[in-house]
């Protein structure tokens, strides 16, 4: 199979999809890797890299798409590329299809063959392609939620850890699972003052086992939500429903509430959000500001630290990519359930039951394709 890897062109996006050393295990299980030129500089990775590993570089994503069986990218495709698609063509990357209506129609049309990253799903419920991104977003959404609480950037003027005699911050973390976890960790670490709310009983009883004395674990409820906002300086969102969108959890009127100067931080702002005032943002453009609480939503969040992120992504796609490439879409989907979950949309049909239902379109079990 010919396997193109994209340069990223989404606003400040520096990650890429594949490593050098991703390419040399895809050569290696008898695979030709096509890279569209500077693709891996913005993660520290130039093109002579990628030629050593044995990659062939191209310099436009039109060639990348015209010669590849399947297209990997870190971000969806972009409306510059929707023509570029290829009926047939595997495109593999996380598509976040619930929250863009616009690309679902555009990836319809196209006819691939479109399998996101974050519904490939393990026995367990777990999510492997979305758990190091979401453990970046998270240790990040602290880090610069504690940037922007800083007065110079509009905040309150508060530090998170606090000082000898000095209370520390309130930071309510709103979903604890990957995300939320690495918030709270580096929240925890900063000495502040966390709250986890979480629904799942056993999830909570886990969080109370491992984290430290200044997490605390409560079950959420909307009044408690309410109740905790008031007394947060900083509120992240990190709750997910795989493949659909996100919950609007943080409603405009607790916002009115909270203390002018604090901060949100929406890291699921990529499935549409889970505050009722988020808007997708950019590094370049990254907060605004409602009823004085600076928003940061972010879609990108892992971006900004891509040599981390890059190698991240590509230990865990790799696999995947492996196998799709080994055995086609086909067989792949047909002898790993997990590569099954992540069919969006096939040949034309959606078939991913959460995508279909938010917005109103046609759900075709991808067992049809089988």
């Amino acid at each position: 199979m010919i396997v193109g890897i994209l340069k990223e062109i989404k606003i400040a996006e520096k990650r890429v999809s594949m490593t050098p050393a991703g390419v040399i295990s895809m050569i290696s299980n008898g695979h030709d890797v096509f890279v569209e030129k500077a693709a891996g500089e913005g993660a520290g990775y130039p093109d002579a890299e990628y030629v050593a590993a044995g990659a062939t570089i191209l310099d436009t994503p039109a060639e990348i798409y015209q010669k590849s069986d399947m297209v990997m990218h870190v971000k969806e495709p972009q409306p510059s590329e929707y023509d570029m698609i290829r009926e047939g063509q595997i495109v593999f990357t996380y598509l976040h299809l619930a929250a863009d209506e616009q690309q679902t129609h555009a990836l319809i049309k196209s006819k691939s063959v479109s399998i996101a990253y974050e519904t490939i799903e393990k026995a367990n419920g777990s999510l492997p392609l979305l758990v190091p991104m979401s453990e970046v977003a998270g240790r990040m959404a602290t880090q610069e939620a504690a940037k922007y609480i800083e007065m110079p950037q509009g905040g309150m003027g508060i530090l998170l850890g606090g000082v000898t005699g000095v209370a520390p911050g309130t930071v309510v973390v709103i979903g604890g699972g990957v995300v939320g976890i690495n918030a709270a960790k580096m929240a925890c670490g900063l000495g502040a003052k966390v709250y986890v709310l979480d629904t799942n009983l056993e999830r909570l009883a886990y969080l109370d086992d491992v984290m430290p004395a200044n997490c605390f674990p409560v079950m959420s409820n909307p009044t408690v939500l309410r109740d905790l906002v008031k007394e947060a300086d900083v509120v992240i969102g990190a709750v997910l429903v795989a493949g659909a969108k996100a919950p609007k959890l943080l409603t405009r009127d607790m916002l009115k509430e909270m203390k002018k100067g604090s901060v949100i931080v929406d890291v699921a702002i990529d499935q549409g959000g889970c505050f009722e005032t988020s808007r997708p943002t950019t590094h370049d453009d990254p907060t605004y500001e409602v009823d004085g609480v600076i928003h940061y939503c972010v879609a990108n969040m892992p971006g900004a630290v891509a040599k981390t992120s890059a190698r991240a992504l590509t230990n865990a796609t790799l696999p995947y990519a492996i196998e799709i490439a080994n055995k086609g879409w086909k067989k792949a989907m047909q002898e790993n359930k997990e590569i099954k979950l992540g069919a969006n949309v096939v040949q034309g049909e959606i078939t991913y039951k959460a995508v279909a239902d938010a917005f109103d379109l046609p759900y075709t079990p991808i067992d049809k394709f089988l």
